[in-house]
């Protein structure tokens, strides 16, 4: 009597090859020696392995939905060297979702032509660069296109052949016997490494892979406004790939040279200005050098006290990718003499003596915080 090979596997007759699949995955799990060591569970297990066999080849399956038994004749058991335990590809799809050889699980080998890598190169650049940008021209050393093979990396007409050691798999499998029971692991091929493909008459240049490394020079485009530490992309400018694949970005890093006046805050420019005592009372104008509009005027009122802070608008760095520009803050230091001869003494003696009213005065720190050099730091940094 012709056994009940879809009741075994406890499907349906008009099942998928899917269904059909996933039934048997299903129940190798629960039934594999490895993990269940019961003596029933083994034999049931081999009927499970059977059933599989013949239900997943369409010629023994035609023969079971005629009423036969295509084992019967063929004085073959299931065991372990039916299709259940082809080449363990089955066994081992059922355990790890397919990613044995056998069942079109295992991943594509990752090919000879490979994405490139980005490179970086660092540039000094001085403020005044910084902020009117400029173009570099800067020495480069990357891999680049070989010209003789043009990333094909054979001699000549040659051509590249399918790896002999993983069969163009770029990968070999391997099982090992663990306590939960055999383990398939695989690893890229070390012949191909990984690629699936050898070449066996390789360029003469590049050794077959491609590329080859060459010094170059390339005009790398500064923007107005760039700042210490910023990086500007140069797209595909980098490394070329394996196998002449498509090349990386080349990223040039600012290095920003300190300035003998000006030190930068943001897009904001800082600079000291000495400014005479009796300038400082009476008001004069200073001729500053900017970085961007030449000398300008910077006019410095009467009354003027030490630690304020001037501020011309709009004459300090461009912001990046944007017309509008910071200011430039002008820290007045005002300057005492030291040495007086007798004629200078005797006029500040009567110009003393005119101020009665004024005198030495003792404050407290707060009271110069809230009202004082603090203040009026804070308030020009706030742009009041």
């Amino acid at each position: 009597m012709a056994r009940d090979y879809y009741g075994l596997l406890g499907v349906a007759k008009n099942a998928t090859d899917q269904e059909i699949k996933r039934a048997y995955r299903k129940l190798a799990r629960e039934l594999h020696p490895d993990v269940n060591p019961d003596e029933a569970a083994q034999a049931r297990f081999k009927e499970v392995s059977t059933a599989y066999e013949v239900l997943s080849d369409p010629e023994k399956r035609r023969v079971v939905d005629m009423g036969g038994d295509p084992l019967e004749s063929g004085g073959g058991g299931a065991g372990f060297s039916g299709a259940g335990f082809g080449g363990l590809g089955d066994v081992f799809e059922a355990f790890f979702g397919g990613m044995s050889g056998g069942s079109g699980g295992t991943r594509k080998p990752r090919g000879r032509v490979q994405p490139g890598a980005d490179s970086l190169l660092r540039t000094r650049l001085s403020l005044a660069e910084c902020a009117v940008g400029v173009t570099k021209h800067l020495t480069v050393d990357t891999a680049i296109l070989c010209d003789i093979c043009h990333g094909a990396g054979t001699n000549g007409k040659s051509k590249a052949v399918r790896c002999e050691t993983c069969g163009g798999a770029g990968e070999v499998q391997s099982v090992q016997r663990s306590f939960l029971g055999q383990v398939l692991t695989s690893r890229p091929c070390p012949t191909c490494r990984g690629a699936g493909e050898t070449i066996p008459d390789p360029c003469h240049k590049c050794g077959g892979d491609g590329r080859v490394r060459a010094r170059r020079e390339i005009a790398a485009p500064i923007p107005a406004g760039v700042a210490n530490g910023m990086r500007v992309r140069l797209a595909a400018q980098g490394e070329v790939g394996p196998g002449g694949g498509h090349a990386g970005d080349l990223y040039v890093e600012i290095v920003e040279q300190p300035h003998d006046v000006f030190v930068r805050d943001g897009d904001d420019l800082h600079c000291t200005i000495r400014v005479p005592m009796v300038d400082a009372a009476l008001g004069t104008t200073v001729v500053v050098d900017t970085i961007l509009d030449g000398p300008t005027e910077l006019t410095i009122p009467p009354g003027t006290q030490p630690g304020e802070i001037s501020v011309l608008r709009g004459h300090g760095m461009p912001r990046l990718r944007s017309g509008a520009r910071g200011d430039l803050l002008a820290h007045l230091d005002i300057v005492v003499p030291t040495k007086l001869d007798a004629k200078s003494t005797e006029l500040l003696r009567k110009y003393k003596g005119t101020r009665t009213t004024e005198r030495a005065e003792v404050m407290s720190a707060q009271s110069e915080h809230n009202s004082g050099l603090f203040a009026r730091l804070r308030a020009s940094f706030s742009g009041r």
